[in-house]
């Protein structure tokens, strides 16, 4: 049984950092792309940041590029989002998803599975 538990959303003041984590169990953690998607409310799920499964070409939604960094360590089956000099309209429910090819799309329907989401508001 394939399992993403998200972690590490929060409340903090536009201007901050947070650090989120996918553990990731129950597959074969290095043969997957990793992403992170987030959804705010009344707005459709979208594409935030993903890493091929080698940890190799990061890719960022536009608005988010120079502030965000996506990691992995496949030792321990977990992947990250290190936001920086967070907005309010970061404030969303993110979500980390697995893909089970070496690279990653930004099409949501490709990706296999899904973590529960974590809360991130940025308070102005």
């Amino acid at each position: 049984q394939v399992q993403l538990v998200d972690a590490g959303g929060g409340l903090v003041q536009t201007g901050g950092s947070l650090r989120l984590s996918c553990a990731a169990s129950g597959l074969t953690f290095s043969r997957f792309a990793m992403g992170w998607f987030r959804q705010a409310p009344g707005k459709e799920r979208e594409f935030v940041a993903a890493i091929n499964w080698s940890g190799g070409n990061p890719g960022y939604t536009d608005s988010v590029k120079g502030r965000f960094t996506i990691s992995r360590d496949n030792a321990k089956n977990t992947v990250y989002l290190q936001m920086n000099s967070l907005k309010p309209e970061a404030t969303a429910v993110y979500y980390c998803a697995a893909r089970p090819f070496a690279t990653w799309s930004r099409e949501k329907i490709t990706w296999a599975y899904w973590g529960q989401g974590t809360q991130v508001t940025v308070s102005s």
